[in-house]
């Protein structure tokens, strides 16, 4: 077989590549509002939900993440993981005791959200 023939031979595949750009840009910035909120959490002490002011529409942060206090009020079509039931109460970043009407949330530092509410940074509980 000569070199050519063996050359000729020899099947590639392209490899998938996943770059940055990939990523929408909305949701790089929302996981960025994240970490950023995590880094005001104090740690030794968590905050109790009575302590804190709740969270208005009206907040600049709240508008920006489209906070709501009532979940149901959301069109699902129009969320980033549309689910049936997503609402504060649900979501991985939010704290404080399940059962309370507000509860502090990573988010929004030093305030408290409804748990029947919902923002587009939602993300569901592990397990």
């Amino acid at each position: 077989m000569s070199y050519n023939t063996r050359r000729s031979s020899r099947i590639t595949h392209p490899q998938k590549e996943t770059t940055l750009s990939k990523i929408a840009r909305r949701k790089f910035i929302q996981l960025s509002a994240v970490a950023a909120a995590g880094c005001f959490i104090q740690p030794g002490r968590e905050a109790q939900a009575g302590d804190l002011p709740q969270l208005s529409v009206d907040d600049p942060m709240a508008k920006a993440m489209k906070y709501t206090e009532d979940a149901s009020s959301v069109d699902p079509a129009t969320r980033n993981n549309p689910a049936p039931e997503q609402n504060c109460a649900n979501c991985a970043l939010v704290q404080g005791n399940d059962g309370d009407e507000w509860r502090p949330r990573q988010i929004f530092p030093g305030k408290a959200v409804a748990a029947a509410g919902w923002c587009s940074v939602w993300a569901p509980k592990a397990g």
